[in-house]
Parts: structure tokens; sequence; C-alpha cells
């Protein structure tokens, strides 16, 4: 449709109400890893290019979105088999635990999942900590017991998150600080699974 000045505004392409959706879910998780949660809707409208009300019509509220936000980003990218292949006890411990942090890597190694996870702990956010209580009960307390059952030594809740927070820590220091880190995280990862199992 032409405007008043001859030149042509194009028209926002008409979606089925779940593609709508997910166009601004999408655009949500861009917009949060990029300015944080107090980024306004207002302006994520416009980066979605719907308008605030179209926003309201799919997401009730920012909390609302909020949340989609933590199902996408968080929930979304734990896949369940890691538990059922962490207690494969057919494999070697060293093995299953390198395949599980391997896998997990790969899954939250990503610009949005980091930044969004930094910018919730800053804003003292309840998403990192139910996040956190969720991998804490649902993945390190598994591999504690599988982590006893094949050495005769239960360790710690402390010591599985300082494993876990090391590994992770090479995301932080790579989407984060913007600093140098292995492309592939694999070795890195072994040898940080075998310096804990060696640990007394």
């Amino acid at each position: 449709m032409p405007a008043l000045d001859g030149t042509v505004v194009p028209r926002r392409r008409r979606l089925e109400p779940e593609a709508r959706r997910e166009q601004i879910l999408a655009a949500a998780v861009a917009w949060f890893a990029e300015v944080g949660f107090a980024g306004t809707t207002r302006d994520l409208a416009r980066r979605a290019g719907v308008t605030q009300a179209l926003l309201y019509k799919y997401f009730a509220s920012k909390a609302e979105l909020t949340e989609a936000v933590f199902e996408r980003v968080y929930l979304g990218r734990l896949d369940p088999r890691w538990l059922d292949e962490l207690r494969d006890r057919r494999m070697p411990l060293h093995a299953r635990l390198c395949r599980f942090y391997r896998q997990y890597t790969a899954a939250i190694f990503t610009y949005e999942w980091m930044r969004i996870f930094m910018w919730a702990g800053l804003a003292g956010d309840a998403l990192n900590r139910r996040y956190l209580g969720h991998v804490g009960e649902r993945l390190l307390a598994p591999m504690g017991q599988e982590i006893a059952a094949a050495t005769g030594h239960a360790p710690g809740m402390e010591d599985l998150w300082n494993l876990h927070g090391g590994i992770v820590y090479i995301g932080i220091r790579r989407f984060i600080y913007r600093l140098p880190t292995p492309e592939d995280p694999g070795p890195a990862i072994d040898a940080a699974v075998a310096r804990f199992l060696r640990a007394p």
C-alpha cells in the first residue's frame, strides 16, 4: 500500500497464531539476551515487528512472556535421555560423565543461553534459582549417586557444583567475556572429569 509520500509500506505478513507466537517468542529470546529483563515490551514488540497490543494477545503479561523464554532457553534444552545415559552402567563412569557434559555444553553454549543466564542472575531473578535447582536435583544428584556406586566415594554437592561450574565457565568466558576458548570444549571436559575422579 502506498504511503502519503508515494513509498510502499510493506504489510505485516499474516501468520497462523502458532507461527506468530513463535515469532514473538524468538524475538523475545534475542531481545532479552541483548538488553536483559529490564527491556520493555514496547521495544520488544517493535523488534518483533508487531504491535504491543498484538504481543499481549499472545502473552498476557511480561511475566508470562518471561516464563515462556525460561521454558524455551533453559528447560527446553535439557534432554531427558541424558539422565538415562548417566545411569547406564554398561559404560565406564568417566565416559558417561564426559558424554553428558559434551551434550550439555553443546546445548547451552550459545549467545542467548549465556547472556540470558547472566542477565537473570544480575537481576536476582527467580528463573536462575529454579533452573539451578532443577540441575542440582535432576542431574547433579543422580550423577553423585553414579559416582558413589562406581568409586565407593560419595562426592558432596559442592564438589559436584565445582565440576559443573568449571565446565560451564568455558562458555561464560566465550560468550560473556569474549575471551579465547577452545573451539571444541571436549578435551577440556575430558580432562576436568578425569581430575575430578582422581581427587581423593
